[in-house]
């Protein structure tokens, strides 16, 4: 699969249409998967997919197994008999270009309990069955959430010591205690699982693979901490020691302070990464292939004390390197990974990427800020790689063009022999025609949108991930032009198509 030569867009769900605030797994969904048909791409990346914590980032999810409520589709439900019409008919009044998540999140909520208390027969039945099949997880995630809502949304660090501890007998009587909360919070597991492997086979039939995001670390106010104390770097009370982040970079000076909890690898090495393992599989049920962002982090990760201001304080601590990869390959044979090997890359990371052979990151964004050796440029480009316009993390190409000084403009127009009128699809071009085997490029980059249309600004606590578009504006002359591009550029064969041979080699006669 990483070594065919494709395109795709980036689009996490969150952003497509829907009368009800927030874009879901229904018919939003459905249309993007006929655009991508349509405009011949066979990828599909979407962020990771968890339940959202802290300023609504999907990389600071409640938890690395679950899946985000606020994706399930409502209409599915009326059709199922689990609400009525009535119920979501006329839906409140939600911002068409952006989400509301304190809005949405009530809504949403109020009608999902409303259909829990319809769940009954087949549903029922298909509902034991799924929490069969994903105990592991699912019930220290059901009690963690029951527990979050009964203590008014107080981290976990917060709760009383007994429970926050996991005390046996804490466990026992909060188990009980709020049964039907946990009940509920399963419930909602099992519809989005249900909703998502819905709209996975949907894209899978129409010959497109979905990329999925992996954090390599995880939200401390999540289930994952919370049940798995062990396997991280945290006091007697459960408070971090040590938090992740990164050194000064491009998008901060002073670093990024991202604060999640650092991982004790040593015990996870000695438990065979079975935490990870188990990760990994549930994500691989859920896409076709994973990012793995901050891939470094592998190699060699930045430590930064708990008490710290910035990330200017920390150091670098060596990763778990070959051996974790080792025991992934062992365990799941094929690594179907794009490696996010963003940032200051030193010969240690790349050493890890290519020894697994796995597909690295080249940014178009980047390219730019140095001179003709910049490995982000195309003519670097080698084909085990995928490029990007721009990221999740990025201005879109528009606004990332018009902020940039005369002379990184300068080097933009000589180098694509463009008067960067249309940046965005000279961008896009570039992508398509790189050597690079995948070419993404985020969908605010095909809709030629500007800044207004960024969807996360690094280090900015509040107000990302809202941006979202409107169904008429995947117009069909757009699809055209993609998959024109995607067939002239080889990463798209019309159905029916054969690929065409390579010519016999034309001997020539000495004179």
């Amino acid at each position: 699969m990483l070594t065919e030569r494709r395109c795709g867009i980036l689009c996490h769900p969150t952003s497509m249409p829907s009368p009800y605030g927030i874009g879901d797994l229904g018919q939003g969904a459905e249309n993007f998967i006929e655009f991508l048909v349509e405009a011949g791409q066979t990828l599909w990346q979407v962020l990771p997919l968890g339940p959202t914590g802290y300023g609504d980032s999907p990389y600071q999810s409640f938890s690395a197994f679950a899946g985000n409520p606020l994706l399930i589709d409502l209409e599915q439900l009326v059709e199922e008999g689990l609400l009525p019409k009535e119920e979501i008919s006329p839906p409140p009044t939600f911002p068409e270009e952006r989400v509301d998540y304190g809005a949405v999140i009530a809504f949403k909520h109020r009608v999902l309990r409303r259909s829990y208390e319809n769940l009954s027969g087949p549903l029922q039945e298909e509902k034991a069955a799924f929490e069969e099949a994903q105990r592991f997880w699912l019930e220290d995630y059901a009690l963690f959430m029951a527990l979050k809502e009964h203590f008014g949304g107080d981290p976990w660090i917060k709760w009383p010591s007994d429970i926050a501890l996991r005390q046996p007998d804490a466990l026992a009587h909060w188990r009980q205690a709020l049964a039907r909360e946990m009940d509920y919070h399963r419930y909602l597991q099992f519809l989005f699982e249900r909703q998502w492997q819905r709209i996975k086979a949907k894209a899978n039939a129409k010959g497109i693979a979905i990329i999925g995001d992996v954090p390599i670390f995880v939200g401390h106010d999540s289930a994952d901490v919370w049940s798995h104390r062990e396997l991280f770097y945290l006091d007697e009370k459960g408070s971090p020691t040590v938090v992740a982040g990164v050194p000064p970079d491009y998008f901060s000076p002073t670093g990024q302070l991202w604060g999640n909890p650092l991982y004790r690898w040593d015990v996870l090495a000695r438990e065979d990464y079975s935490w990870w393992l188990a990760r990994l599989r549930r994500v691989l049920s859920q896409v076709d292939i994973i990012r793995l962002d901050h891939f470094r982090g592998f190699a060699g990760y930045w430590e930064i004390p708990a008490e710290a201001k910035t990330a200017i304080e920390g150091r670098w601590v060596k990763g778990p390197g070959k051996d974790f990869f080792l025991a992934v390959k062992e365990a799941l044979g094929s690594l179907p990974i794009i490696a996010e090997d963003l940032g200051l890359i030193t010969p240690d990371v790349i050493a890890l990427r290519d020894a697994f052979d796995l597909p690295g990151m080249k940014v178009l964004q980047f390219a730019f800020d140095t001179d003709g050796t910049n490995a982000a440029l195309p003519h670097n480009h080698v084909p085990n790689c995928v490029v990007y316009t721009g990221t999740h993390d990025n201005d879109t190409t528009v606004g990332w063009y018009h902020s940039r000084d005369e002379l990184t403009q300068h080097k933009v127009r000589l180098y694509t022999g463009t008067d960067g009128r249309d940046i965005h699809w000279t961008f896009i071009r570039l992508a398509m025609t790189s050597v690079a085997r995948m070419a993404i490029y985020p969908l605010q980059d095909v809709l030629g949108l500007g800044s207004e249309a960024r969807l996360n600004f690094p280090g900015k606590p509040s107000g990302n991930w809202c941006w979202r578009y409107r169904q008429e504006q995947l117009t069909p002359e757009l699809a055209q032009a993609l998959r024109d591009l995607a067939l002239i550029t080889g990463r798209w064969i019309e159905p029916g198509a054969k690929k065409e041979a390579a010519p016999e080699p034309i001997e020539y006669e000495s004179p």
